[in-house]
């Protein structure tokens, strides 16, 4: 595999620095997203809430159309864009980057010919048709995500001989595979999938094993932890949106396994928490 550790990611219109961990707030525009779902699928509150995570500390806002949870209901790309492209269009000039949450090469041609995307988060790794070669020309930032079956499948049985050295190859071919179609590669990102076709077995293998994923495949990590059902299986909380302390702590062990970003729900209480760890690492300043 090739080298990355330098820690800096091109991102569209930006260059994001990654010594220090960053944080991507999730906005959902769609009526059944796992934790949120129909909270903000007018225009007008998806941007006010974005707004709201931006004056949290985040910095990336990661806008989907498409929620892929599991037995999530299919989702035409047309009406993905009618759902996305506005809120994109909304949020233009908010000063972070803004990232596509989409499987979907119509959807990302469109996002991208208008102009409106920094970073392409695809939970298929690129493995829609012309995905990658769709992205090749552009500057936009790439996070490839493992996943084991399609949302209406994936959590019924999922089976591994090794979930690490599994998923830790996958992301690696797609990885080159991304190289191959003259994909810079300081445009990755890897994100092992937590709660993607995934047992809670799996998941907490995974979560201890990030520093093996990241050696072996060398490229900078996102982790998406929050809110998700494996935190609510460890805790017995069954209401996502009460899963906050859980969540955190996901986040922080994240990255003190070696993310660079974390993908949350509770900007503003995942970004205290990351200034405490921060200043426990440097207790001099």
């Amino acid at each position: 595999m090739f080298d990355m550790t330098n820690t800096v990611l091109q991102c569209g219109r930006y260059v994001l620095d990654l010594s220090e961990p960053l944080v991507m707030g999730i906005v959902n525009v769609t009526p059944d997203s796992f934790s949120d779902g129909g909270c903000f699928q007018r225009v007008d509150l998806a941007v006010q809430h974005a707004e709201s995570l931006l004056m949290a500390g985040a910095a990336i806002l990661d806008i989907g159309g498409e929620s892929t949870r599991p037995r999530a209901a299919y989702v035409s790309p047309q009406e993905e864009m009618d759902r996305v492209l506005p809120v994109l269009e909304g949020l233009q000039d908010c000063g972070v980057p803004l990232s596509l949450d989409t499987r979907r090469t119509e959807v990302m041609r469109e996002a991208l010919r208008l102009g409106l995307v920094d970073l392409i988060n695809d939970v298929s790794a690129l493995e829609d048709e012309g995905a990658a070669k769709l992205l090749s020309p552009y500057a936009c930032a790439i996070c490839l995500m493992h996943k084991k079956g399609e949302p209406d499948n994936m959590q019924l049985s999922p089976q591994y001989q090794d979930v690490l050295s599994e998923v830790s190859t996958y992301l690696a071919a797609r990885v080159r595979w991304c190289l191959d179609a003259g994909i810079a590669p300081q445009r990755l990102l890897i994100d092992p999938g937590f709660g993607f076709g995934k047992s809670l077995s799996h998941n907490l293998t995974l979560l201890a094993g990030l520093t093996h994923v990241q050696d072996r495949v060398q490229v900078p990590l996102l982790v998406g932890l929050s809110r998700k059902s494996m935190l609510g299986e460890i805790t017995g909380e069954d209401v996502p949106a009460e899963r906050l302390g859980a969540s955190v702590a996901a986040a922080l062990e994240s990255v003190r396994r070696g993310a660079k970003i974390v993908r949350v729900h509770d900007v503003k209480a995942t970004t205290q928490a990351l200034r405490i760890l921060a200043a426990l690492a440097d207790p001099a300043v």
